[in-house]
């Protein structure tokens, strides 16, 4: 199954159902099942797990490291333009959704859609750059 390790607090957001869109740098043509790890990188956990809308969204969640903590289908992977960003910031601003505070919006960027999130009993496994192969 393909992976990707995604740094927390991101990875349990993505874990709980928060965040749906996963933003990266580089685009994919994969379609399907993907596995979520956590990094076990820990620059950020203290900052947004002290923030909102981290800290509410998030809840008390223990925070994995070096963990798959979820499976999800990726079921599209867009190049984020301007409208899109607009529409995001709307929904942040009407309180609709956090989608825009838990990701890297820049234009040119991409999007990772995300579907289906399941927590799953967390698995001890060895992350990687970009995606990889996981063998439950």
């Amino acid at each position: 199954m393909k992976a990707i390790t995604i740094m927390q607090p991101w990875a349990s957001l993505v874990a709980c159902g928060a965040k749906q869109i996963e933003t990266r740098s580089w685009a994919t043509k994969y379609r399907g099942p993907i596995a979520i790890h956590a990094g076990l990188n820990t620059k950020f956990l203290r900052q947004f797990y002290t923030q909102e809308p981290f800290k509410t969204a998030l809840n008390g969640v223990k925070p994995r490291l070096g963990y798959v903590i979820a499976i999800a289908d990726l079921v599209d992977c867009l190049e984020i333009n301007e409208s899109q960003v607009y529409y995001l910031k709307l929904h942040q601003e009407k309180g609709i959704s956090n989608e825009y505070a838990f990701g890297d919006y820049t234009v040119g960027r991409y999007a990772w859609i995300l579907a289906n999130v399941r927590q799953i009993r967390p698995i001890l496994a060895k992350g990687m750059q970009r995606l990889w192969e996981w063998k439950p």
